[in-house]
């Protein structure tokens, strides 16, 4: 049984047929450590524990390092019936009790930031005992959470566009020193992580670069030649696989491929209504300018006229009350016309008087 089991594992292509061939090939060497299968393989069994230890010290750097883990349950349930029941992708403790989870979120969703803070609450939480002696000492909780998204779009900051790795505490916020140490969140943003192959150095920046990578390397690099690195590459290949775990490792491997389309979709989707929405802004705002023109130019239109108008009406005011002058002047010269036609007049009866009574004396 061991050797047809052994053969199995060494011909994963063979059982698999010819069909399954060509995407054995097309899936590459080694395995997507994204995937829930993938992640699980390398970090979530009993064989393969030193790796997880192996990743845990490079990112959390406990005094003294971590030397034996426990995998616990990953599934939590609420005290009470109503509560939720929380998954994990894992949950260890370490030999010291140090209590540590660690989640792969290839996407971003609502509220990452306070569904990190409820996992480690709840692993502060179960620490809890009934009994009356217990004096609420707590074994120090973790939180290592590799993200395939940026926490933050918008911080655009030279100093945190390439801080791929967030250290999360409790502190005083004016002497920003810590001021509860068991308690650590740890967010790693892959897509701020640009390092290439032959810029890397450190332990974390050699497991950070393979959960990127892996998928894409044909073999084993020069730069990953310690045993612990070698031992992953052998755990990670695909055709080293049973039938069995090459059927679950394509599945999540479809799953996370469905999920990318998903969210690209939803992503067009966003994307179209958005420029759409951008297209019927820069619509609105051309009627709103040309409507402002045109209100502009009819007003200024009015304008005009109002003030043609009210020249002409001025004009004529003008020139009627010109013409009443000149009528006043013209009656003042009727007046004084008339008034020199009387002088003449009563000139011309006192002489005709006079010149009457100076026949009367005549004769």
């Amino acid at each position: 049984m061991a050797h047809k089991k052994q053969s199995k594992i060494k011909k994963v292509s063979t059982v698999v047929g010819k069909k399954n061939d060509r995407t054995l090939k097309d899936l590459g060497v080694y395995i997507n450590m994204l995937t829930d299968f993938g992640f699980k393989l390398i970090f979530g069994t009993e064989a393969n524990k030193d790796l997880l230890i192996d990743f845990l010290n490079a990112v959390l750097k406990i005094p003294g390092g971590i030397k034996e883990i426990q995998y616990s349950n990953p599934e939590r349930k609420g005290r009470i019936k109503t509560s939720p029941t929380t998954i994990f992708d894992l949950h260890c403790i370490t030999g010291n009790g140090e209590r540590i989870i660690v989640e792969v979120q290839t996407h971003s969703h609502t509220n990452i930031i306070e569904r990190g803070v409820y996992y480690v609450s709840r692993a502060i939480q179960e620490q809890g005992k009934k009994n009356k002696e217990w004096n609420y000492e707590l074994c120090p909780v973790y939180l290592v959470s590799i993200v395939n998204f940026r926490l933050n779009k918008l911080d655009k900051r030279e100093n945190v566009k390439d801080k791929y790795m967030s250290y999360i505490q409790l502190t005083d916020t004016e002497t920003h020193k810590v001021f509860y140490k068991k308690l650590t969140l740890v967010y790693i943003e892959l897509p701020r992580f640009k390092k290439k192959i032959n810029e890397l150095h450190t332990i974390i920046e050699k497991w950070v670069f393979l959960f990127k990578n892996l998928h894409k390397l044909k073999n084993l690099p020069d730069i990953y030649q310690s045993e612990i690195f070698k031992k992953l590459f052998e755990e990670a290949k695909i055709a080293n696989m049973t039938p069995q775990k090459f059927k679950k490792y394509c599945q999540s491997l479809k799953n996370l491929r469905n999920m990318n389309l998903v969210i690209n979709e939803y992503k067009n989707t966003i994307n179209r209504i958005l420029a759409e929405n951008a297209r019927i802004l820069a619509e609105k705002e051309y009627f709103q300018q040309a409507i402002t023109e045109k209100e502009y130019a009819f007003q200024q239109a009015i304008t005009e006229k109002e003030y043609a108008f009210q020249q002409a009406i001025t004009e004529k005011e003008y020139a009627f009350q010109q013409a009443i002058t000149e009528k006043e002047h013209f009656q003042q010269a009727i007046t004084e016309k008339e008034y020199a036609l009387v002088e003449k007049e009563n000139a011309l009866q006192k002489a005709l008087a006079e010149l009457a009574k100076y026949q009367g004396n005549m004769n």
